[in-house]
């Protein structure tokens, strides 16, 4: 689902990434794991085609990332990035969101668009809260919110960075045992970068353990 080959990042004399290469397989649970620095969630924005590597390419469903248009590449996967703002807009708006890939001049959603925005939110528990400003959250609520947006998507790949981050410990494990239970429930591939490395044992099949850009 994921292949990262030999991927070199050098800013000046610095190296961020130096000869990257694995291998995320279809229906897995992956944990990307290190040190702070260490180019965790630079892995993340090459698969998001933020980044472009100095050597080296990923590809994403067979295809390399970096030459995908960006609505192509948001129907391969969604991504869950990190982010401290909360925007001003309603649960079932944000969810929404997620349709975008798919809809035609104006933006505006079909029948089957909403149906799927419905199922995204039932599935992460925030249907009660649809018509919720997102301020009025918690963290944990708020994530889940996120997730449901990811869900509303509609891909085979979900990308997580640090998706635990500001969440108390029960928030955190709610949260990945929902992200395990869709991976279980639906095969979705799930790459995640998490920083508590107790968690990443929990509910991960395997680790890609990083240091150094490598």
């Amino acid at each position: 689902m994921i292949v990262f080959s030999s991927l070199q990042i050098r800013r000046g004399v610095r190296v961020l990434l130096d000869n990257a290469t694995a291998t995320i397989n279809p229906g897995q649970k992956v944990g990307l794991v290190g040190k702070n620095g260490c180019g965790k969630s630079t892995l993340v924005k090459l698969v998001s085609g933020l980044l472009r590597p100095t050597a080296g390419r990923v590809d994403v469903a067979g295809r390399d990332t970096g030459a995908l248009a960006p609505r192509e590449r948001a129907r391969l996967m969604a991504v869950l990035a990190q982010s401290s703002r909360v925007p001003p807009m309603t649960v079932e708006a944000l969810v929404a969101c997620g349709r975008q890939p798919y809809v035609g001049w104006g933006g505006r959603l079909g029948p089957d668009d909403r149906g799927v925005v419905e199922a995204a939110m039932e599935r992460a528990g925030v249907e009660a809260f649809r018509n919720h400003d997102l301020r009025q959250l918690s963290g944990g609520e708020r994530q889940r919110v996120h997730l449901a947006r990811t869900l509303a998507q509609d891909t085979g790949l979900i990308v997580l960075d640090e998706p635990t981050t500001y969440l108390d410990i029960s928030a955190c494990h709610d949260l990945m045992a929902l992200v395990r239970d869709l991976n279980r429930r639906e095969g979705k591939t799930v790459a995640m970068v998490i920083h508590d490395l107790d968690l990443a044992l929990r509910y991960s099949d395997y680790l890609v353990v990083m240091q150094k850009g490598r």
